[in-house]
């Protein structure tokens, strides 16, 4: 693998560390990873880029997501939002803290948000990504649905 092509514009993939999303994990109890591929998967159910999760139902899940970070991420975001508010139990988001964003201001302000102290090491690399992160929770305001 080509590290350099995951620490730019290059790529939008992040794979997420394991022993981050395991101490989501033991807090949340997630069931479906909508933004996935067949290797890195966090959850039994989970969705690939050819499945499309953005048209996917998240219904009844708790939903852990880390989106891809190019263009698309405030469409993911906004889908984020929506399932949660509608039958998701309730969805959490990794993401860039990129807090001059429109997304960020019009779905993460929404949310309950958790700064991480520090840079990330995604996807197993030596180096820490070049820009920091955190952690937003959107619950669904009907409580638990599962």
């Amino acid at each position: 693998m080509d590290v350099s092509v995951h620490f730019s514009s290059a790529s939008d993939d992040w794979p997420t560390p394991q022993d981050f999303f395991d101490e989501l994990n033991q807090e949340f109890d997630f069931t479906l990873d909508p933004c996935s591929d067949e290797k890195n998967h966090k959850c039994e159910t989970f969705f690939t880029a050819a499945d499309d999760g953005l048209k996917k139902e998240w219904g009844f899940h708790r939903v852990f997501m880390n989106p891809p970070y190019g263009r698309t991420i405030g469409h993911w975001m906004r889908k984020a939002y929506e399932s949660a508010m509608d039958t998701a139990e309730l969805v959490v988001c990794l993401v860039p803290a990129r807090t001059d964003t429109a997304w960020w201001h019009d779905y993460a302000m929404k949310g309950e948000i958790r700064f991480i102290r520090g840079r990330l090491k995604f996807g197993g690399h030596k180096n820490s990504a070049p820009f920091p992160n955190a952690v937003v929770i959107f619950r669904n305001p009907n409580g638990d649905l599962i």
